[in-house]
């Protein structure tokens, strides 16, 4: 594994591969499922988009998988999955894929993914859920080291995702779990009941006679005399009929003021020291 100068001289193992490869030496082999399989116009799926896979072994360009909530075992094709290390490091994830992934069930704000260029090896990005997908370049130095800010540098992917978990540091929002983290798979997640809507008649106050409710004493408070609306209620329609011209003359006249202006200036949060991944980079 090797980083944006790797070396593909046979033999040669630069500083980058030796990291990259610990990086991603683990004891078993994470799927995820990229695309639905078989296809839902073949037949019912069997193993679908975003369900994490253990691997068992591969056989040319299939891999034999365990299914981690039923644990029953089958093969899916090699293009039809990618590879997962340390539950956020996706291998071979383009940027449209990734946004599919984090747009799942199950993923809130902050759900993020580290994923490597499926065109050059050991060339990483971050994308990030928050009100939109948020992509950004994850760059490196010449010692191997990583950044996202030239500000902030670290030794490995590792230290930069634990950073950016305590602290947003200039990104979009804190990350507060890796991509698909639920074990929990996508066809498993119950829909959610709709909203139970109350309707109400609609109520035209114009239509009605304020003398009909309670006199024009009571609703300011200068009767004493016991009626049927409380005194929040004679407040509230007190202000409502201010409001929509009711009042007399006299009184309109009295509440007139001059009409002020005010501004919000909005702070010029500058993202020059961050660089959003290009659209057209994958």
């Amino acid at each position: 594994m090797g980083n944006a100068m790797w070396a593909r001289g046979a033999g040669n193992e630069t500083h980058s591969d030796y990291h990259d490869s610990v990086l991603k030496a683990e004891e078993h082999d994470t799927l995820v499922v990229l695309h639905d399989y078989p296809s839902p116009d073949i037949s019912d799926p069997i193993f679908r988009m975003g369900e994490k896979l253990r691997v068992l072994s591969r056989e040319g360009n299939w891999w034999r998988v365990r299914a981690g909530q039923s644990g029953s075992e089958n093969y899916i094709p090699y293009d039809h999955v990618a590879k997962v290390y340390h539950g956020w490091l996706f291998e071979g994830v383009v940027r449209q894929k990734a946004e599919e992934l984090l747009r799942l069930p199950g993923n809130r704000p902050g759900s993020f993914m580290v994923r490597e260029s499926i065109h050059e090896r050991g060339v990483y990005s971050l994308s990030v859920k928050h009100r939109t997908i948020m992509h950004y370049k994850i760059f490196r130095l010449e010692n191997s080291w990583f950044y996202i800010s030239p500000r902030l540098t670290f030794q490995c992917l590792e230290d930069m995702v634990n950073h950016y978990s305590d602290s947003s540091d200039g990104l979009c929002c804190i990350l507060t779990a890796p991509c698909l983290s639920e074990t929990t798979s996508p066809q498993d997640i119950p829909s959610q009941p709709p909203p139970v809507v109350m309707r109400r008649n609609n109520f035209d106050w114009k239509k009605v006679n304020r003398r009909d409710l309670v006199s024009t004493a009571a609703l300011q408070g200068q009767d004493n005399r016991d009626t049927a609306v409380s005194y929040g209620v004679r407040n509230s329609i007190a202000s409502y009929l201010s409001l929509t011209g009711t009042q007399e003359p006299e009184e309109r006249k009295k509440n007139r003021k001059k009409k002020s202006k005010s501004v919000y200036v909005m702070p010029d949060y500058s993202l020059s020291h961050m660089d959003l991944e290009d659209e057209y980079e994958t």
